[in-house]
Protein backbone atom coordinates (compact mmCIF):
# COMPACT_ATOMS: atom_id res chain seq x y z
CA UNK A 1 0.00 0.00 0.00
CA UNK A 2 1.23 3.15 -1.00
CA UNK A 3 2.43 5.47 2.02
CA UNK A 4 0.36 8.11 1.86
CA UNK A 5 -3.24 6.38 2.56
CA UNK A 6 -3.91 6.59 6.02
CA UNK A 7 -6.21 3.63 6.15
CA UNK A 8 -5.56 0.33 7.76
CA UNK A 9 -5.88 -2.91 5.14
CA UNK A 10 -7.03 -6.62 5.79
CA UNK A 11 -2.98 -7.08 6.06
CA UNK A 12 -3.53 -5.55 9.46
CA UNK A 13 -5.66 -7.67 11.40
CA UNK A 14 -5.91 -11.62 12.59
CA UNK A 15 -9.40 -12.40 11.64
CA UNK A 16 -9.35 -15.95 12.27
CA UNK A 17 -12.28 -17.36 14.42
CA UNK A 18 -13.05 -13.51 14.61
CA UNK A 19 -16.61 -11.92 13.66
CA UNK A 20 -16.65 -9.18 11.08
CA UNK A 21 -19.04 -6.71 9.79
CA UNK A 22 -18.48 -6.30 6.46
CA UNK A 23 -19.70 -3.66 4.51
CA UNK A 24 -19.54 -3.51 0.41
CA UNK A 25 -21.33 -1.85 -2.28
CA UNK A 26 -23.26 -4.66 -3.91
CA UNK A 27 -26.05 -2.13 -5.28
CA UNK A 28 -26.74 -4.01 -8.90
CA UNK A 29 -28.51 -2.70 -11.66
CA UNK A 30 -31.88 -4.96 -12.23
CA UNK A 31 -33.92 -6.66 -15.16
CA UNK A 32 -37.00 -3.90 -14.91
CA UNK A 33 -39.20 -7.07 -15.77
CA UNK A 34 -37.94 -10.18 -13.62
CA UNK A 35 -36.10 -8.09 -11.42
CA UNK A 36 -33.56 -10.40 -11.26
CA UNK A 37 -29.60 -8.78 -11.09
CA UNK A 38 -28.81 -8.05 -14.25
CA UNK A 39 -24.41 -6.86 -14.02
CA UNK A 40 -22.62 -8.56 -10.80
CA UNK A 41 -19.59 -6.50 -11.46
CA UNK A 42 -19.98 -4.95 -7.88
CA UNK A 43 -20.75 -8.13 -6.42
CA UNK A 44 -17.20 -9.17 -8.60
CA UNK A 45 -15.36 -6.77 -6.59
CA UNK A 46 -16.74 -7.45 -3.44
CA UNK A 47 -16.48 -11.14 -3.60
CA UNK A 48 -12.79 -10.33 -3.79
CA UNK A 49 -12.39 -9.13 0.13
CA UNK A 50 -15.09 -11.43 1.40
CA UNK A 51 -13.79 -14.87 0.14
CA UNK A 52 -10.44 -13.31 1.36
CA UNK A 53 -11.93 -12.61 5.27
CA UNK A 54 -13.56 -15.94 4.85
CA UNK A 55 -10.21 -18.35 4.21
CA UNK A 56 -8.58 -16.37 6.63
CA UNK A 57 -11.01 -17.89 8.93
CA UNK A 58 -13.54 -15.16 9.44
CA UNK A 59 -17.27 -15.67 10.55
CA UNK A 60 -18.78 -12.85 8.13
CA UNK A 61 -21.98 -10.66 8.90
CA UNK A 62 -22.20 -8.85 5.68
CA UNK A 63 -24.82 -5.85 5.74
CA UNK A 64 -25.21 -3.77 2.46
CA UNK A 65 -28.01 -1.53 0.06
CA UNK A 66 -30.13 -2.35 -2.76
CA UNK A 67 -32.08 0.68 -4.10
CA UNK A 68 -33.61 3.71 -2.00
CA UNK A 69 -36.48 5.46 -1.39
CA UNK A 70 -35.27 7.70 -4.61
CA UNK A 71 -34.98 4.80 -6.53
CA UNK A 72 -37.97 2.40 -5.15
CA UNK A 73 -38.14 0.38 -8.02
CA UNK A 74 -34.50 -1.79 -7.30
CA UNK A 75 -35.52 -1.77 -3.66
CA UNK A 76 -35.46 -5.70 -3.61
CA UNK A 77 -34.57 -8.29 -0.49
CA UNK A 78 -31.10 -9.23 -1.22
CA UNK A 79 -31.51 -12.84 -1.40
CA UNK A 80 -29.93 -13.33 -4.54
CA UNK A 81 -27.04 -10.97 -4.08
CA UNK A 82 -26.17 -13.95 -1.36
CA UNK A 83 -26.78 -16.78 -3.71
CA UNK A 84 -24.24 -15.32 -5.93
CA UNK A 85 -21.90 -14.36 -3.64
CA UNK A 86 -21.69 -17.69 -2.52
CA UNK A 87 -21.18 -18.90 -5.82
CA UNK A 88 -18.28 -16.71 -6.43
CA UNK A 89 -16.59 -17.11 -3.31
CA UNK A 90 -17.21 -20.84 -2.80
CA UNK A 91 -18.06 -21.08 0.94
CA UNK A 92 -21.15 -20.63 2.52
CA UNK A 93 -23.14 -17.62 2.26
CA UNK A 94 -26.69 -17.61 4.26
CA UNK A 95 -28.98 -14.65 4.07
CA UNK A 96 -31.39 -13.10 6.46
CA UNK A 97 -34.40 -11.23 5.62
CA UNK A 98 -33.58 -9.56 8.81
CA UNK A 99 -31.51 -6.25 8.90
CA UNK A 100 -30.55 -6.37 12.81
CA UNK A 101 -33.54 -7.21 14.39
CA UNK A 102 -33.20 -10.49 16.90
CA UNK A 103 -33.61 -13.04 13.99
CA UNK A 104 -29.80 -11.06 12.22
CA UNK A 105 -28.31 -11.07 15.90
CA UNK A 106 -29.00 -14.84 16.26
CA UNK A 107 -28.06 -15.01 12.27
CA UNK A 108 -24.41 -13.58 13.32
CA UNK A 109 -24.05 -15.27 16.56
CA UNK A 110 -24.43 -18.80 15.00
CA UNK A 111 -21.69 -18.34 12.08
CA UNK A 112 -18.86 -20.49 12.19
CA UNK A 113 -15.46 -20.21 10.74
CA UNK A 114 -15.70 -19.86 7.05
CA UNK A 115 -19.23 -18.91 6.96
CA UNK A 116 -21.21 -15.53 5.82
CA UNK A 117 -24.55 -13.85 5.86
CA UNK A 118 -26.00 -11.56 4.15
CA UNK A 119 -28.44 -9.52 6.04
CA UNK A 120 -31.69 -7.89 5.17
CA UNK A 121 -31.37 -4.36 2.53
CA UNK A 122 -30.11 -1.53 4.92
CA UNK A 123 -32.62 0.11 3.24
CA UNK A 124 -35.62 -1.55 5.43
CA UNK A 125 -34.05 1.21 7.61
CA UNK A 126 -34.86 4.84 7.61
CA UNK A 127 -32.73 5.62 9.69
CA UNK A 128 -30.19 4.39 6.28
CA UNK A 129 -32.42 6.06 3.69
CA UNK A 130 -31.42 9.02 1.96
CA UNK A 131 -34.13 11.14 3.03
CA UNK A 132 -33.38 10.15 6.73
CA UNK A 133 -29.36 11.48 5.60
CA UNK A 134 -30.07 14.66 4.31
CA UNK A 135 -33.01 15.75 7.27
CA UNK A 136 -31.29 14.64 10.31
CA UNK A 137 -28.06 15.17 9.37
CA UNK A 138 -26.11 13.04 12.54
CA UNK A 139 -22.79 13.22 13.04
CA UNK A 140 -21.05 9.62 13.47
CA UNK A 141 -21.37 9.67 17.17
CA UNK A 142 -24.79 10.75 17.35
CA UNK A 143 -25.37 7.19 15.41
CA UNK A 144 -24.31 5.14 18.35
CA UNK A 145 -28.37 5.13 19.34
CA UNK A 146 -29.49 3.89 15.96
CA UNK A 147 -30.72 0.54 15.77
CA UNK A 148 -28.25 -1.08 13.52
CA UNK A 149 -25.35 0.34 15.37
CA UNK A 150 -26.59 -0.66 19.19
CA UNK A 151 -28.12 -3.93 17.79
CA UNK A 152 -24.58 -5.29 15.93
CA UNK A 153 -22.03 -3.79 17.43
CA UNK A 154 -21.91 -6.35 20.16
CA UNK A 155 -22.11 -9.01 18.09
CA UNK A 156 -18.94 -8.69 16.06
CA UNK A 157 -15.55 -8.02 16.44
CA UNK A 158 -14.05 -6.10 13.65
CA UNK A 159 -15.80 -3.87 10.93
CA UNK A 160 -14.29 -3.76 7.55
CA UNK A 161 -15.80 -1.11 4.28
CA UNK A 162 -15.54 -1.96 0.98
CA UNK A 163 -17.89 0.51 -0.60
CA UNK A 164 -16.03 3.58 -2.02
CA UNK A 165 -19.01 3.82 -4.38
CA UNK A 166 -21.00 5.11 -1.60
CA UNK A 167 -18.25 6.97 0.18
CA UNK A 168 -20.27 10.13 0.07
CA UNK A 169 -23.10 9.10 2.06
CA UNK A 170 -23.09 9.96 5.63
CA UNK A 171 -24.86 7.16 7.14
CA UNK A 172 -24.55 4.80 10.03
CA UNK A 173 -23.73 1.53 7.63
CA UNK A 174 -20.75 3.75 6.52
CA UNK A 175 -19.29 6.02 9.45
CA UNK A 176 -20.47 5.13 13.20
CA UNK A 177 -18.93 1.35 13.17
CA UNK A 178 -15.39 2.73 12.57
CA UNK A 179 -15.90 4.85 15.55
CA UNK A 180 -16.29 1.71 17.95
CA UNK A 181 -14.92 -1.45 16.10
CA UNK A 182 -10.77 -1.97 14.83
CA UNK A 183 -11.50 -1.11 11.13
CA UNK A 184 -9.92 -1.90 8.07
CA UNK A 185 -10.55 -0.99 4.67
CA UNK A 186 -11.28 -3.77 1.95
CA UNK A 187 -9.51 -4.69 -1.18
CA UNK A 188 -11.75 -2.53 -3.47
CA UNK A 189 -11.93 0.33 -0.96
CA UNK A 190 -8.16 0.71 -0.72
CA UNK A 191 -7.47 0.17 -4.59
CA UNK A 192 -10.23 2.79 -5.71
CA UNK A 193 -8.77 5.56 -2.89
CA UNK A 194 -4.80 4.71 -3.76
CA UNK A 195 -5.53 5.29 -7.68
CA UNK A 196 -7.50 8.74 -7.09
CA UNK A 197 -4.87 10.12 -4.52
CA UNK A 198 -2.16 9.10 -6.96
CA UNK A 199 -4.22 11.00 -9.52
CA UNK A 200 -5.00 13.96 -6.99
CA UNK A 201 -2.35 14.29 -4.12
CA UNK A 202 0.62 12.66 -6.14
CA UNK A 203 0.56 12.49 -9.72
CA UNK A 204 3.39 11.84 -11.68
CA UNK A 205 3.80 14.87 -14.63
CA UNK A 206 2.67 15.72 -16.56
CA UNK A 207 -1.14 15.26 -15.53
CA UNK A 208 -3.64 15.52 -18.09
CA UNK A 209 -7.28 14.83 -17.45
CA UNK A 210 -9.76 13.93 -19.91
CA UNK A 211 -13.35 15.21 -19.77
CA UNK A 212 -16.44 14.76 -22.01
CA UNK A 213 -19.61 13.12 -21.76
CA UNK A 214 -23.32 14.45 -21.19
CA UNK A 215 -23.35 15.08 -17.51
CA UNK A 216 -20.92 18.54 -17.68
CA UNK A 217 -21.55 18.73 -13.66
CA UNK A 218 -19.53 16.10 -12.96
CA UNK A 219 -16.16 17.89 -15.40
CA UNK A 220 -17.17 21.47 -13.90
CA UNK A 221 -17.20 19.72 -10.73
CA UNK A 222 -13.18 18.74 -10.79
CA UNK A 223 -11.93 21.08 -13.06
CA UNK A 224 -11.26 24.42 -10.74
CA UNK A 225 -9.94 21.83 -8.47
CA UNK A 226 -7.38 19.91 -9.65
CA UNK A 227 -6.12 23.62 -11.53
CA UNK A 228 -5.81 25.30 -8.27
CA UNK A 229 -4.01 22.46 -6.69
CA UNK A 230 -1.87 22.20 -9.72
CA UNK A 231 -2.63 18.38 -9.83
CA UNK A 232 -3.56 18.66 -13.94
CA UNK A 233 -0.96 20.69 -16.30
CA UNK A 234 -3.63 19.97 -19.19
CA UNK A 235 -7.41 19.73 -19.76
CA UNK A 236 -8.15 18.15 -22.78
CA UNK A 237 -12.44 18.80 -23.20
CA UNK A 238 -14.98 17.21 -25.87
CA UNK A 239 -18.39 16.18 -25.49
CA UNK A 240 -21.06 18.61 -24.01
CA UNK A 241 -17.85 20.17 -21.87
CA UNK A 242 -15.98 20.58 -25.31
CA UNK A 243 -18.71 22.79 -26.94
CA UNK A 244 -19.33 24.82 -23.68
CA UNK A 245 -15.45 25.63 -23.40
CA UNK A 246 -15.64 26.61 -27.25
CA UNK A 247 -18.90 28.97 -26.79
CA UNK A 248 -17.04 30.27 -23.75
CA UNK A 249 -14.24 31.28 -25.99
CA UNK A 250 -16.70 33.13 -28.59
CA UNK A 251 -16.92 30.36 -30.81
CA UNK A 252 -20.91 30.37 -32.51
CA UNK A 253 -21.87 26.95 -32.44
CA UNK A 254 -25.07 28.11 -34.19
CA UNK A 255 -28.85 27.98 -32.53
CA UNK A 256 -29.62 24.13 -32.51
CA UNK A 257 -26.55 23.58 -30.22
CA UNK A 258 -27.94 26.75 -27.68
CA UNK A 259 -31.25 25.19 -27.69
CA UNK A 260 -29.70 21.54 -26.72
CA UNK A 261 -28.05 22.97 -23.80
CA UNK A 262 -30.93 25.67 -22.63
CA UNK A 263 -33.61 22.33 -22.91
CA UNK A 264 -30.67 20.95 -20.35
CA UNK A 265 -30.46 23.87 -18.06
CA UNK A 266 -26.45 23.89 -18.88
CA UNK A 267 -26.52 27.67 -20.06
CA UNK A 268 -25.09 28.57 -16.69
CA UNK A 269 -21.75 26.68 -17.52
CA UNK A 270 -20.86 28.63 -20.24
CA UNK A 271 -20.40 31.45 -17.73
CA UNK A 272 -17.93 29.31 -15.41
CA UNK A 273 -16.10 28.03 -18.12
CA UNK A 274 -15.04 31.78 -19.07
CA UNK A 275 -13.82 32.50 -15.85
CA UNK A 276 -12.18 29.21 -16.35
CA UNK A 277 -10.66 30.37 -18.97
CA UNK A 278 -9.85 33.50 -17.77
CA UNK A 279 -7.93 31.74 -15.00
CA UNK A 280 -6.45 29.47 -17.20
CA UNK A 281 -6.73 29.33 -20.64
CA UNK A 282 -3.07 27.96 -21.43
CA UNK A 283 -4.57 25.05 -19.45
CA UNK A 284 -7.30 24.11 -21.35
CA UNK A 285 -7.84 22.38 -24.72
CA UNK A 286 -11.05 22.23 -26.60
CA UNK A 287 -12.19 20.69 -30.10
CA UNK A 288 -10.41 22.31 -33.29
CA UNK A 289 -13.12 20.89 -35.47
CA UNK A 290 -16.08 19.11 -34.74
CA UNK A 291 -18.38 16.26 -36.91
CA UNK A 292 -21.74 17.01 -37.74
CA UNK A 293 -24.31 15.31 -39.86
CA UNK A 294 -24.71 16.17 -43.53
CA UNK A 295 -27.41 13.39 -46.30
CA UNK A 296 -27.08 11.06 -43.17
CA UNK A 297 -23.46 10.88 -43.58
CA UNK A 298 -20.62 12.57 -40.92
CA UNK A 299 -19.08 15.74 -42.32
CA UNK A 300 -16.35 17.66 -40.16
CA UNK A 301 -15.99 21.14 -39.58
CA UNK A 302 -13.02 23.50 -38.45
CA UNK A 303 -14.37 25.61 -35.33
CA UNK A 304 -12.27 28.67 -36.65
CA UNK A 305 -14.98 28.33 -39.52
CA UNK A 306 -17.79 28.70 -37.78
CA UNK A 307 -17.22 32.08 -36.34
CA UNK A 308 -19.54 33.74 -37.98
CA UNK A 309 -21.70 30.48 -38.75
CA UNK A 310 -22.43 29.67 -42.14
CA UNK A 311 -26.13 29.35 -42.84
CA UNK A 312 -25.83 25.68 -43.39
CA UNK A 313 -24.25 24.52 -39.90
CA UNK A 314 -26.59 27.52 -38.07
CA UNK A 315 -28.98 24.02 -37.30
CA UNK A 316 -26.12 21.70 -36.99
CA UNK A 317 -25.75 19.69 -33.38
CA UNK A 318 -21.90 18.61 -33.37
CA UNK A 319 -21.91 14.77 -31.54
CA UNK A 320 -18.14 14.14 -32.18
CA UNK A 321 -15.24 16.27 -32.56
CA UNK A 322 -13.11 15.92 -35.66
CA UNK A 323 -9.70 13.83 -36.74
CA UNK A 324 -7.41 17.43 -36.03
CA UNK A 325 -8.79 17.49 -32.59
CA UNK A 326 -8.43 13.72 -32.78
CA UNK A 327 -4.59 13.79 -33.49
CA UNK A 328 -3.42 16.86 -31.20
CA UNK A 329 -4.83 15.08 -28.54
CA UNK A 330 -3.56 11.89 -29.51
CA UNK A 331 -0.52 13.81 -29.46
CA UNK A 332 -0.67 15.47 -25.99
CA UNK A 333 -1.80 12.14 -24.56
CA UNK A 334 1.77 10.32 -25.68
CA UNK A 335 3.60 12.84 -23.68
CA UNK A 336 1.70 12.33 -20.47
CA UNK A 337 2.83 10.91 -17.42
CA UNK A 338 -0.49 10.84 -15.54
CA UNK A 339 -3.99 10.71 -17.21
CA UNK A 340 -8.01 10.07 -15.76
CA UNK A 341 -10.28 10.47 -18.25
CA UNK A 342 -14.02 10.68 -17.18
CA UNK A 343 -16.85 10.61 -20.29
CA UNK A 344 -16.76 9.72 -23.79
CA UNK A 345 -15.62 12.70 -26.97
CA UNK A 346 -19.27 11.69 -28.79
CA UNK A 347 -22.07 10.31 -28.72
CA UNK A 348 -20.21 6.98 -29.68
CA UNK A 349 -23.21 4.47 -29.69
CA UNK A 350 -23.81 5.78 -33.22
CA UNK A 351 -21.14 4.61 -35.49
CA UNK A 352 -21.05 7.91 -37.08
CA UNK A 353 -20.12 9.30 -33.94
CA UNK A 354 -17.70 6.54 -32.32
CA UNK A 355 -14.61 7.87 -33.83
CA UNK A 356 -13.50 10.30 -31.46
CA UNK A 357 -14.19 8.10 -28.29
CA UNK A 358 -12.64 5.41 -29.81
CA UNK A 359 -9.50 6.52 -31.31
CA UNK A 360 -8.62 8.85 -27.63
CA UNK A 361 -9.30 5.86 -25.78
CA UNK A 362 -7.32 3.69 -27.53
CA UNK A 363 -4.88 6.47 -27.17
CA UNK A 364 -5.55 6.26 -23.64
CA UNK A 365 -5.11 2.41 -23.64
CA UNK A 366 -1.43 2.55 -25.01
CA UNK A 367 -0.23 5.43 -23.39
CA UNK A 368 2.93 4.25 -21.15
CA UNK A 369 1.71 6.55 -18.36
CA UNK A 370 -0.35 5.63 -15.17
CA UNK A 371 -4.12 6.22 -16.61
CA UNK A 372 -7.49 5.86 -14.40
CA UNK A 373 -10.76 5.20 -16.56
CA UNK A 374 -13.72 5.97 -14.02
CA UNK A 375 -17.57 7.06 -14.20
CA UNK A 376 -19.93 4.51 -15.99
CA UNK A 377 -20.82 5.69 -19.41
CA UNK A 378 -16.59 6.40 -19.39
CA UNK A 379 -16.09 2.13 -18.73
CA UNK A 380 -18.98 1.33 -21.65
CA UNK A 381 -16.96 3.10 -23.91
CA UNK A 382 -13.77 2.05 -22.76
CA UNK A 383 -14.92 -1.72 -23.15
CA UNK A 384 -16.31 -1.61 -26.18
CA UNK A 385 -12.85 0.14 -27.90
CA UNK A 386 -10.43 -1.29 -25.73
CA UNK A 387 -9.22 -3.81 -23.54
CA UNK A 388 -9.74 -2.54 -19.91
CA UNK A 389 -6.54 -4.27 -18.58
CA UNK A 390 -4.67 -1.90 -20.73
CA UNK A 391 -5.92 0.71 -18.03
CA UNK A 392 -3.86 0.98 -15.06
CA UNK A 393 -7.38 1.67 -12.96
CA UNK A 394 -10.92 1.52 -13.81
CA UNK A 395 -12.86 2.99 -10.73
CA UNK A 396 -16.14 1.79 -10.64
CA UNK A 397 -17.08 4.44 -8.21
CA UNK A 398 -19.47 7.50 -9.86
CA UNK A 399 -20.61 10.32 -7.39
CA UNK A 400 -18.30 9.68 -4.85
CA UNK A 401 -15.32 9.68 -7.72
CA UNK A 402 -16.60 13.36 -8.88
CA UNK A 403 -16.64 14.76 -5.13
CA UNK A 404 -13.17 13.32 -4.21
CA UNK A 405 -11.90 14.90 -7.54
CA UNK A 406 -13.54 17.96 -6.76
CA UNK A 407 -11.48 18.21 -3.65
CA UNK A 408 -14.41 17.39 -1.32
CA UNK A 409 -14.36 15.71 1.85
CA UNK A 410 -15.65 12.23 1.88
CA UNK A 411 -17.97 10.95 4.89
CA UNK A 412 -16.30 7.36 4.73
CA UNK A 413 -12.61 8.60 4.00
CA UNK A 414 -13.11 10.98 6.91
CA UNK A 415 -14.38 7.72 8.97
CA UNK A 416 -11.34 5.84 7.92
CA UNK A 417 -8.82 7.76 7.96
CA UNK A 418 -10.10 8.39 11.89
CA UNK A 419 -9.71 4.97 12.69
CA UNK A 420 -6.47 4.71 11.79
CA UNK A 421 -3.79 3.04 13.42
CA UNK A 422 -0.10 3.17 12.56
CA UNK A 423 1.70 0.26 12.23
CA UNK A 424 3.99 1.00 14.88
CA UNK A 425 0.81 0.89 17.20
CA UNK A 426 0.05 -2.15 16.00
CA UNK A 427 2.99 -3.88 16.53
CA UNK A 428 3.24 -2.83 20.04
CA UNK A 429 -0.56 -4.06 20.37
CA UNK A 430 0.29 -7.69 18.83
CA UNK A 431 3.50 -8.10 21.28
CA UNK A 432 1.33 -7.16 24.38
CA UNK A 433 -1.07 -9.75 23.49
CA UNK A 434 1.53 -12.17 22.88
Amino acid sequence: MEDFVKINTLDDFDFSGRTVLFRPDINSPLDPKTKRIANINRLEKAALTLRELLEKGAKVALIAHQGDTLDYQNLIPLEEHAAILERMTGHPVAYSDDVCGPAAVQAVKKLKKGEAVVLGNLRYLSEEVTAFEKEVKLEPKGMFDTWLVRSLTPVVDFYVNDAFAAAHRNCPSMVAFQELLPTSGGRQLIAEYTALSKVTAHPAHPCVFVLGGGKISDAFGMMRNVLESGTADKILTAGITGLVMALADGIDLGHATMKFLEDRDLIGFIEEARQLLSAWGDKFMYPEDLAYEQDGKRQETSVSSLSPLSPELKDKLFPDIGQRTIEKYQRELSMSATIFVNGPAGVYEDERWALGTQEIWQAIASSPGYTVVGGGDTINAASRFTDLQDFSYVCTAGGAMVRFLAGKKLPLIVAMEKAYVPPEVLETVRKTLG
